[in-house]
C-alpha cells in the first residue's frame, strides 16, 4: 500500500462517482420531464432507460479497447463522454436531443464500470483488494447521494422551467476533474506484461509494490505466449456463467428501479413532492453508511457471506413494500422497509458485484469478461428500468413481489455454485474457479 496505489484507487473510484450521480440523477427530473415534453408512462419508462441502452452498449463494447490500449487509456474517452453527456442534457433543446446526450451518459457508464474495476484490481494488494475495487461501489452511491442531494438544493432555488437543466449539468465539474486526474497515474503492471512491455511493467509493479516476492513478480509477469487472449465457453463457463449470475441477480432484485423511481415511489404511497425529495436523501444516505462496513467484512468474512446475509434483508424488505402499496394501508412504514432493503443491498450485492466480476477473470482476458458481466448487469437494468412503471401503473405491489422472488432464487443459487475468492492473488482465483 503506498501513494501511487491509493491514487490509482480514488481515481478509478471517481469514475464511480459519475457513475452514481448520472444514474440517480434522473430520479429528480421525471415529473419536470413529463411535463416539458407531454410523456405518457411508456414515454417516461423510454426517457429513464435511454441512458441504461447507452450503459448497455458502452459495457458490450469497452471489453475489446480495454484489453487492446489498457484500461487507464480508455477511462480519459469515458470522462470525456462524461463531460459532454452533462452539457449535452442541459442544454437539450427537445426529448430527441436529451435522449441522445442521456444514450452518451450511458455510453460512459457502462464502460467505466468494465475499466475502473479492471484497473483497480490489477494494482490493488490481494489483502486489501476487496475495499479497494469496493471504492469503485462506494463511490457510486455517493454519487447516487450527492445527486439525491442535489436535486433537493437545485429544487429550493425556485429556478421555474430551467430546474431539470441545472440537475443535469452539474456533474460536468467532476468529469473534467476525472480526466485530468487519469494522467497522474500508471498503466496497470499486469496489462503491459501480457503486451510484452516488460521493463515498463517492472518498473510499475516495483513502484505500486516495493516488497514483492520474486514468485508473485514472476507470476504477474509472465509472458503472454503462455497464456490464451481469447474468451470462450469452453475454456471460461464457469466465470462467464458467475459473472452472468451475479451482475442479473443485481438488478433483478429492484435496486435501480427503486433509486430511478424513488419520488414516483413515495408519490403512490401518498407523499408530497418536498418530503419525498427529503426522504430520497435519506435513502441515498442509508445506501452510503450500509457500503461502509460491507467494505470492512468483505475481506474477511468474504463475498460469498455477504451475499447470503444480504438476500434475507432483501426478501424480507421487498415483501414488506409489497403488502404496504398493494394494500395501501401502513404507508408510515414505506420509508423504513425501503431502509432496509437499501441496507441489504448495499451491504451484500452493490459492494461484491464489481469486486467478484473483476477478479474472477484471468488478466488475457479480466476486460471482455468484466464486459460480460456489466453487460447482463446493464441489460436487466434497462429491461426493468423501462418495464417497472407500465407494471406499478397496473399493480402497484407487482413489481416488488418480482423482485422478491429473484432474491429467493439468488440465495440458493449463491449457495451451492459460489466460490469464495477473498484475499486470494489474482494469479490464483482461476484455479479457485475451476475447483
Amino acid at each position: 500500500m503506498n501513494a501511487i496505489v491509493v491514487r490509482g484507487v480514488l481515481v478509478g473510484a471517481l469514475a464511480g462517482l459519475l457513475f452514481g450521480f448520472d444514474t440517480a440523477v434522473i430520479s429528480g427530473v421525471t415529473a419536470d420531464l413529463r411535463a416539458v415534453y407531454q410523456l405518457s408512462a411508456g414515454g417516461l419508462g423510454i426517457t429513464v432507460s435511454s441512458a441504461l441502452w447507452g450503459t448497455l452498449a458502452g459495457a458490450l463494447l469497452a471489453g475489446p479497447p480495454g484489453d487492446r490500449f489498457g484500461a487507464r487509456q480508455c477511462l480519459k474517452v469515458i470522462a470525456l463522454f462524461y463531460l459532454a453527456s452533462s452539457l449535452g442534457c442541459a442544454w437539450a433543446w427537445d426529448w430527441p436531443s436529451l435522449l441522445f446526450f442521456r444514450v452518451m451518459a450511458g455510453l460512459a457508464i457502462g464502460a467505466s464500470t468494465v475499466l475502473a474495476p479492471v484497473y483497480v484490481t490489477e494494482i490493488a494488494p490481494p489483502a486489501w483488494r476487496g475495499a479497494m475495487v469496493g471504492m469503485f461501489q462506494f463511490n457510486i452511491v455517493l454519487g447516487i447521494l450527492i445527486a439525491y442531494l442535489s436535486n433537493y438544493l437545485i429544487g429550493t432555488m425556485m429556478l421555474g422551467a430551467e430546474e431539470w437543466r441545472w440537475k443535469f449539468g452539474v456533474a460536468a465539474m467532476p468529469g473534467l476533474v476525472l480526466f485530468a486526474l487519469l494522467f497522474t497515474i500508471p498503466q496497470s503492471p499486469r496489462w503491459l506484461a501480457f503486451k510484452g512491455r516488460h521493463a515498463q511493467a517492472k518498473d510499475v509493479l516495483r513502484s505500486i509494490a516495493p516488497g514483492i516476492g520474486g514468485a508473485e513478480e514472476r507470476a504477474i509477469l509472465a509472458p503472454p505466449g503462455q497464456r490464451s487472449g481469447t474468451l470462450n465457453w469452453r475454456l471460461y463457463r464457469k466465470p462467464i456463467f458467475l459473472a452472468f449470475a451475479i451482475a442479473a441477480f443485481n438488478q433483478l432484485a429492484g435496486i435501480n428501479a427503486i433509486l430511478y423511481y424513488i419520488n414516483d415511489i413515495f408519490a403512490a404511497a401518498g407523499f408530497s413532492k418536498v418530503s419525498s425529495d427529503q426522504q430520497s436523501i435519506l435513502i441515498g444516505a442509508t445506501n452510503l453508511l450500509f457500503t461502509l462496513p460491507a467494505l470492512y467484512l468483505i475481506d474477511r468474512i468474504g463475498r460469498k457471506s455477504l451475499l447470503l446475509i444480504g438476500s434475507v434483508g432483501l426478501f424480507v424488505t421487498l415483501v414488506g413494500t409489497a403488502m404496504i402499496l398493494a394494500g395501501g394501508r401502513h404507508q408510515d412504514l414505506l420509508i423504513w422497509m425501503l431502509i432496509g432493503f437499501i441496507a441489504a443491498f448495499a451491504f451484500s450485492q452493490g459492494a461484491v458485484i464489481w469486486v467478484y466480476i473483476s477478479e474472477i477473470f484471468p488478466t488475457e482476458v479480466r476486460a471482455r469478461g468484466q464486459s460480460i458481466g456489466s453487460s447482463t448487469h446493464w441489460l436487466m437494468n434497462a429491461i426493468i428500468a423501462t418495464l417497472f412503471p407500465v407494471v406499478a401503473a397496473w399493480s402497484k405491489g407487482a413489481p416488488f413481489v418480482f423482485f422478491a422472488a429473484m432474491v429467493l432464487i439468488q440465495f440458493f443459487v449463491v449457495l451451492v455454485f459460489f466460490p469464495e475468492t477473498k484475499r486470494a492473488a489474482l494469479e490464483d482465483i482461476s484455479a479457485i474457479v475451476r475447483a
